[in-house]
């Protein structure tokens, strides 16, 4: 149950320890040692050593490596799911899912790696370069921090170590302070493994402290964060010269046409705005419906929404579990107050009990309110009537935040205008903005983010180019 510093491949621990309660049934679930900025100063020092030590590492080696960590996963399914529950409260067949998607990351990590090739230049296009030779190649960059968040603690924090390690650099991971036990067990399979490059991962645990250690250090040449905006532009005044990739939430829609198979969209529309009680990046929050459809929808949504198992996490057929925290629902529940007396019409939801927020539905809001122009994560998401898709285009379009949007439509014309006009990272057609592969590049414009993750692009992310030139 206690969650251990790893200074490299040495597993320490502390005397103050800070419990971890489950959001759920608020009982004590995971323990961890309060790091400070000495600890992770001492774990970015290991990291720089151990990238010096193991640089020669071959990539055959770490193929055996990442293989070993995915045969364990495997072998350690039920028990680092059941961890994941316990710590976020995430429903026990939503966590299952995402140990399955953290192995296929790191499946696709090894796979990418394999297939990250160099380039050759025909120097001799210039006559100056006609005896030359020339080329680059991908390197590593030395040592990586890892900042990770709670919602998705460990398949967020697989797209941040595969990449990292199978490329050759050393990792200092700082976990979300919510789900300790469910990194360590992830960097346990790591560093216990018989492949493992000696102290090339090490794992410390805080807040500020510690995340600003690690960021302001000379040490590290990639800083890789998925979290808060707030905590994002921090990391960006503090972080001084080294490259940086953030992800930094979004404030997802979609617009349903007239022409679109309202039942269908209704169906997604319900896993895209309640999956995970809203703790999504992606999560569904701005429906904007066509007129002509928009009253139809909205009930049909509704109703469905109420029919979605809300409860225990711990029960095979629970949807909806707690959030994260009180103050998580409490702020819910203020937001949703506040719509209501701006003239929000509730169609459903609203409402906390057993620590669980109820899904809920809006309609009749406005642009000013929070619901609709901040990030909810939490289940929570608003029906706007629009006259057409220009005008549902528009007003996707007037937020800070740029990750994903959708279009529900069977208009080639509308779906082309989406993909071309929509102002994100991603655009899907038919389905919902909470839709991600892992194997594709995901990270958004605007305040969403820097840079892409998924495998092949996280690669990127964490190497550097070597250009080589023979005479």
């Amino acid at each position: 149950m206690e969650a251990k510093i790893f200074f490299g491949s040495t597993q320490v621990s502390k005397t103050k320890l800070h419990d971890i309660t489950s959001p759920y049934s608020n009982k004590v679930v995971s323990r961890y040692p309060l790091c400070d900025a000495s600890d992770a100063k001492e774990a970015l020092n290991i990291a720089k050593r151990a990238y010096e030590k193991n640089r020669k590492s071959t990539l055959s080696q770490r193929i055996d490596w990442i293989e070993d960590v995915i045969k364990k996963l495997k072998q350690n399914k039920e028990d680092i799911a059941q961890t994941i529950t316990d710590e976020v409260g995430k429903p026990i067949m939503f966590s299952r899912i995402e140990v399955d998607r953290a192995i296929e990351t790191l499946r696709l990590s090894v796979s990418a790696m394999i297939e990250l090739n160099g380039e050759t230049f025909n120097t001799d296009a210039m006559p100056s370069g006609k005896k030359a030779i020339s080329y680059y190649k991908r390197v590593p960059v030395g040592v990586v921090v890892a900042i990770t968040p709670f919602n998705f603690p460990l398949n967020l924090t697989a797209h941040k170590l595969a990449p990292a390690l199978i490329m050759g650099n050393s990792v200092v991971l700082k976990p979300t302070p919510e789900a300790p036990l469910t990194a360590y067990k992830f960097a346990k399979l790591f560093n216990e493994s018989e492949f493992a490059l000696p102290d090339m991962l090490s794992v410390v645990y805080g807040d500020a402290e510690v995340g600003s250690t690690l960021v302001k250090s000379e040490i590290p040449r990639v800083i890789s964060f998925t979290g808060s905006l707030q905590v994002g532009k921090i990391i960006t005044s503090q972080a001084g010269v080294k490259k940086i990739a953030l992800e930094l939430g979004g404030n997802a829609a979609t617009y349903i046409d007239e022409s679109a198979d309202i039942k269908e969209a209704a169906k997604r529309c319900v896993f895209g705005s309640f999956y995970n009680s809203g703790q999504v990046c992606i999560s569904l929050q701005r429906i904007y419906a066509h007129k002509n459809i928009a009253d139809e929808f909205a009930q049909l949504l509704a109703t469905q929404a109420q029919n979605l198992v809300v409860g225990d996490p711990n029960d095979d057929d629970t949807f909806i579990g707690p959030l994260i925290n009180e103050d998580a629902a409490l702020r819910a529940q203020k937001w949703v107050q506040s719509a209501i007396k701006e003239g929000a019409k509730l169609l459903c939801g609203g409402k906390v009990e057993d620590r669980v927020f109820y899904p809920t539905v809006l309609s009749e809001v406005h642009e000013k309110m929070n619901v609709v122009c901040e990030e909810v994560f939490a289940p929570i998401v608003s029906i706007i009537k629009v006259e057409n898709f220009d005008e549902a285009l528009k007003k996707i379009n007037n937020s800070p935040y740029g990750l994903q949007h959708s279009i529900f439509t069977n208009d080639l014309n509308n779906t082309k205008k989406a993909i071309e006009e929509f102002e994100c990272g991603g655009v899907v057609v038919n389905d919902i903005p909470s839709m991600r592969f892992d194997i594709q590049p995901y990270g958004g414009s605007k305040l969403s983010g820097i840079g892409k993750e998924g495998p092949k692009y996280t690669l990127e992310e964490m190497s550097e180019i070597k250009t080589i030139v023979i005479l």
